[in-house]
């Protein structure tokens, strides 16, 4: 068999098996709020902290180069068997604590060695099929960060910790099957440390705003996924288990979107798709409250076109520093890129919120649109430039 869709399928399933771990606190949520008095600024925290872990985590992996100067496959192993760990101490923890917070954090870190890692090992295997390849890899986030809701509709007896052991579980399962995956002939490893890499990707202007477009996603994605089941459930109120299969759904088609967005991107250029991608999902986030009290036939298709849309377009800004930036450096730019991406996106989690609070739910995602806006304008700019060019073989 060719090595290059079997290492491709290992690294794919390793990203499912290991970003599991990422929602778990979420998932767990409704169970958590059921066992302990949470309050509103913890309930929060448990989303956020993971964010926020995840930024300290690629930022120094960021400045040490890590995923540029040493075997991706280990990294990645690393941060998969610390990820999971963390997840199970959480089990341990009392719900809500900040001792169950600051796991969470523990595996934002751990994940940081092993998205953006996961990311350069497939992208060293692109020959033309560089948007497919990462929007694989993303789609495989995408699935990742839907199975722990998935995991709540198995009757464990556990009660919360349901989602923090199969996640757990399924981390160390990744970290053993990274390690039968193997590097592309386009993998290179940097030659030294280099901090100033890490400055690279907003001091180049084509760098800059290919980052920008990413930022104006990321604005929308994680507020969307952590807060649209919280909405859910609000929605069908005592049916817990119709919440959950449907916040399942509505996270895990976005796997689908990233790769019809990825073979589309390949053919009709980055900033086509990301600009199409981010104009749905931007409409999606304005009107779906509004439909809070609408029928199921009516809600349930258009949170479903929002989880298409809103991660579609998440692999082609990945995929645009693949090929705008420096071969040698791509590890370290894509760990900046997603750690700018998290901290914008820990801040959005809290304060949503807070303006749910205030507006309610027919008003809630109303804000969400502001980013996809940005990230419009962002990739029509960078469209123009000369640097263009060289995405997706000239297909801009």
């Amino acid at each position: 068999m060719d090595s290059k869709p079997l290492s491709i399928a290992l690294i794919t399933l390793a990203q499912v098996l290991a970003l599991s771990v990422w929602f778990a606190g979420t998932a767990a949520l409704p169970a958590l709020k059921a066992a302990a008095d949470i309050n509103s600024a913890a309930q929060a925290a448990l989303t956020s902290s993971v964010q926020i872990g995840f930024v300290i985590g690629a930022l120094t992996s960021a400045i040490l180069g890590l995923a540029d100067r040493f075997d991706p496959r280990r990294v990645f192993m690393g941060g998969a068997l610390l990820a999971g760990a963390a997840n199970a101490i959480a089990m341990l923890t009392e719900p809500g604590s900040v001792a169950m917070i600051v796991t969470r954090a523990v595996v934002g870190a751990s994940l940081a060695l092993v998205y953006p890692v996961g990311m350069k090992l497939a992208a060293s295997w692109a020959k033309g099929d560089a948007g497919l390849l990462v929007g694989l890899l993303v789609g495989a986030l995408t699935l990742g960060s839907a199975t722990p809701f998935a995991f709540n509709l198995f009757d464990t007896g556990m009660g919360w910790q349901t989602p923090f052991l199969f996640s757990a579980i399924a981390a160390g399962l990744a970290a053993l099957l990274i390690g039968f995956a193997t590097a592309g002939p386009a993998f290179k490893t940097g030659a030294h440390f280099d901090p100033g890499a890490a400055f690279l990707a907003f001091r180049d202007p084509a760098l800059r705003l290919a980052n920008f477009g990413y930022l104006g996603h990321m604005w929308e994605l994680y507020a969307m996924w952590a807060w649209v089941p919280v909405f859910l459930h609000a929605y069908f109120g005592s049916n817990a288990a119709a919440a959950d299969l449907t916040a399942f759904s509505v996270v895990a088609i976005g796997a689908g979107g990233c790769l019809f967005a990825g073979w589309a991107a390949d053919r009709f250029g980055r900033t086509t798709i990301t600009m199409a991608a981010m104009s749905v999902s931007g409409f999606c986030a304005l009107i779906s409250g509004f439909l809070f009290g609408a029928p199921v036939w009516l809600l349930v298709p258009v949170l479903l076109a929002w989880g298409m849309s809103v991660i579609a377009d998440s692999a082609q800004f990945s995929a645009a520093i693949t090929e705008l930036g420096p071969p040698d450096k791509i590890g370290t730019l894509l760990t900046i890129q997603t750690a700018t991406g998290f901290a914008l996106t820990a801040i959005i989690v809290q304060l949503l919120p807070l303006w749910i609070t205030y507006a309610g739910w027919t008003y809630a995602f109303i804000p969400l649109a502001i980013g996809p806006a940005v990230g419009v304008w962002a990739m029509g700019r960078l469209r123009r430039r000369p640097e263009a060019a060289k995405l997706a073989g000239g297909r801009r």
